[in-house]
């Protein structure tokens, strides 16, 4: 049986009780990088009260760049020009790793920016895209994140909470490298289970070595198409599952898993033809995001995921 990561948030939890639409297989994701560290500790009694025997992911931020401290939603029009400040990133040396000429790519490759000029303490952006930028939204420069640190002091505060609360899984976000697990699995409990997300170049580049320190991995194919153009994700999605089923890793796997549900009723056929092809290919479970933490048709993305487990089941033992 599938295993499916369902994130909570206003939606799910919130308007959708856990106990609503719980069976054993879901693991509840908290998004470390949504809320402050007291939000997330609020979230966590919340869900265990709703349900004592649920199992949590809490999910780090990583050191993904992103967008903070902003009073209003910035309008983008293509062709012109915006600015950001030092303090409206959540590091504030990223100024000082810009520089003119660099192509960002934002919320999950939605909008596209050009690094027009960088000044004391702001960038200079061009826009290429239309549309609102909002706080907390990824601000992704290819080949960067050498010279950064690959936890931020939120992931150290969101792992004693995991500790405190002994929460099954943890996420680890924009692994690049073996390190980066180990030094993680030294932080957590005994009992946590590492989940390395695989969404950067350099995770995929160093895989074999980070298949050998863990006995999970999520393809998060949103962060990863920034870095390797969303036209390779099919290509590098199917090198990532065979690489870990040789060695013997679970893969599960997110991003616009269910998207059209998020304001829609019904799935897409691409999306049922997605979710059926992706389960042949023996994913271990699948991760819905937005749909369900923000959308509105949270019962029915769960029926959905059912009801594709059932048909392929079905299909299963009358091959057999």
């Amino acid at each position: 049986m599938q295993k499916f990561i369902l994130t909570v948030g206003p939606s799910l939890g919130g308007r959708v009780p856990i106990n609503d639409i719980h069976q054993s297989n879901f693991i509840y994701r908290i998004n470390g990088a949504h809320g402050s560290v007291q939000d997330i500790e609020e979230t966590i009694v919340s869900l265990k009260k709703q349900n004592q025997n649920i199992e949590i992911l809490i999910d780090l931020p990583g050191n993904k760049i992103r967008t903070s401290n902003l009073a209003n939603p910035i309008s983008l029009k293509k062709g012109k020009d915006f600015v950001l400040k030092s303090d409206q990133f959540n590091y504030g040396n990223f100024i000082s790793l810009v520089k003119p000429g660099m192509e960002v790519y934002a919320n999950d490759s939605c909008f596209l920016f050009v690094v027009k000029e960088v000044r004391d303490n702001e960038i200079v952006f061009t826009s290429n895209s239309e549309g609102l930028l909002l706080n907390n939204k990824g601000m992704h420069i290819r080949n960067l994140h050498k010279d950064i640190p690959f936890l931020f002091e939120k992931d150290f505060a969101l792992i004693k909470l995991c500790n405190q609360f002994n929460i099954p899984y943890i996420g680890a976000s924009f692994v690049r490298k073996r390190d980066d697990i180990c030094i993680l699995k030294e932080k957590v409990g005994y009992d946590t289970q590492v989940i390395a997300k695989i969404e950067t170049l350099e995770a995929v580049n160093n895989l074999n070595d980070i298949l050998e320190v863990v006995n999970f991995i999520l393809i998060d194919r949103g962060d990863l198409s920034t870095e390797i153009g969303i036209e390779k994700i099919p290509r590098y999605q199917q090198h990532i599952i065979e690489k870990a089923h040789h060695k013997g890793v679970k893969v599960f796997l997110a991003t616009q898993i269910l998207k059209n549900m998020e304001k829609n009723p019904l799935p897409t056929i691409a999306e049922i033809d997605d979710l059926y092809t992706i389960s042949k290919k023996g994913i271990y479970g699948v991760q819905l995001s937005e749909e369900i933490a923000i959308g509105e048709y949270v019962k029915q993305c769960i029926d959905v995921l059912l009801m594709m487990q059932n048909e392929i089941a079905s299909e299963e033992i009358l091959l057999k």
